[in-house]
């Protein structure tokens, strides 16, 4: 939704679950993914998610016109973060490569470095800035350990994950009603989606040969295989 000028700057690439509110002045980009039920409120503020990042479902991001100090605060999310479900992110700073827990709440000025981690829950006060490397979690927020570096894969690996289940999500939401009831029909026939769908499910079944979606070939031809 517009907002006065402030026009919203979503990538082609990028996901925007039908559910979700993105308003005002927000930019999201290529192969982000904003989940269902996500309020990202561009209003007295700017907010940018980068690429590759997830906001996950039922996430609040929302910004500050100033603090007392008279900071200006944005909210800013880099690339290739994770955004748990139902966080909330207010006039904040989330470097590329970081993980957010889900419930976890970040408030005015907080920075979370590149390859650090809030975890599921915790409240971070103002201005705390969590340094690369580390895990923060509790009310308030203090320093639990340091991460491994198999974590910090992970953090790149769930962005890719998101990234890729995103793509799926997209495309199933912009079929219109008899692609919808067609695939239904080829469903209950072989029970299962194309060999590609399946696999970035984690599903391996036997695909067989003369299963044919919609987006494939012409419908004309995949009605023939049906009698």
């Amino acid at each position: 939704m517009n907002l006065f000028d402030k026009v919203p700057s979503v990538a082609k690439d990028a996901f925007v679950a039908p559910s979700a509110s993105v308003i005002g002045d927000v930019k999201v980009g290529g192969r982000s993914s904003i989940w269902y039920g996500c309020v990202l409120r561009g209003d007295v503020n700017g907010i940018s998610v980068g690429s590759e990042t997830n906001i996950q479902d039922n996430s609040l991001i929302h910004v500050a016109k100033s603090n007392l100090s008279g900071k200006v605060k944005p909210t800013i999310i880099g690339d290739r973060v994770t955004v748990g479900h139902s966080a909330v992110l207010h006039g904040c700073t989330v470097e590329n490569e970081a993980f957010v827990g889900m419930g976890a709440t970040l408030l005015d000025g907080v920075v979370v470095e590149t390859n650090a981690m809030v975890a599921a829950g915790a409240l971070v006060r103002q201005d705390t800035r969590i340094p690369s490397g580390e895990v923060w979690g509790g009310n308030p927020a203090r320093f639990l350990r340091k991460l491994t570096d198999e974590e910090m894969k992970f953090f790149v690996q769930s962005a890719t994950n998101y990234s890729n289940l995103a793509q799926i999500h997209g495309t199933e939401n912009a079929k219109n009603f008899d692609e919808i009831e067609f695939e239904k029909v080829l469903r209950k026939k072989f029970a299962n989606h194309n060999e590609d769908y399946d696999s970035m499910l984690g599903v391996i079944r036997e695909v067989p040969p003369e299963l044919v979606l919609p987006d494939t070939i012409l419908r004309e031809k995949s009605l023939k295989s049906l009698q």
